[in-house]
C-alpha cells in the first residue's frame, strides 16, 4: 500500500512564497515521475510542474520563472517551491505519482490535497 502526505499550503499575500511538500511511503518499486496539479473553484485540474525519474521538468506556462519543482529521491518526496505568488495561483494543490509496485508495472495515486490561498 502506498501512500501520498502532502504539506506546506495556507495563506500568503501576493508576492509571497510557499514551500509544498509530498512524501510517498508504502510498497514501491520504483517512481517514474512526481507532479503537481491543482484545480481552483469552476476550473478544470491542471498540472502545475512534474518531474520524472530521470530529472526531465516540466511546468505550466502560467508558472514558469517562480515555481521551482525538486525531489530527494531518497526519501521519495517531491518539492514545490512557489516564489511571487499571485492571487490566481489561489487553488487546492494536489501531489500525484506515478509509480511501479512489485505486481504492477503502472499505478497512479493522488494525494489528499493542500489549499493554497494567495490575498491581501
Amino acid at each position: 500500500q502506498v501512500q501520498l502526505v502532502e504539506s506546506g499550503g495556507g495563506l500568503v499575500q501576493p508576492g509571497g512564497s510557499l514551500r509544498l511538500s509530498c512524501a510517498a511511503s508504502g510498497s514501491i518499486f520504483s517512481i517514474y515521475a512526481m507532479g503537481w496539479y491543482r484545480q481552483a473553484p469552476g476550473k478544470e485540474r491542471e498540472l502545475v510542474a512534474d518531474i520524472t525519474s530521470g530529472g526531465n521538468t516540466n511546468y505550466a506556462d502560467s508558472v514558469k520563472g517562480r515555481f521551482t519543482i525538486s525531489r530527494n529521491n531518497a526519501k521519495n518526496t517531491v518539492y514545490l517551491q512557489m516564489n511571487s505568488l499571485k492571487p490566481e495561483d489561489t487553488a487546492v494543490y494536489y501531489c500525484n505519482i506515478r509509480y511501479r509496485s512489485d505486481y504492477a508495472r503502472y499505478l497512479e495515486l493522488w494525494g489528499q490535497g493542500t489549499l493554497v490561498t494567495v490575498s491581501s
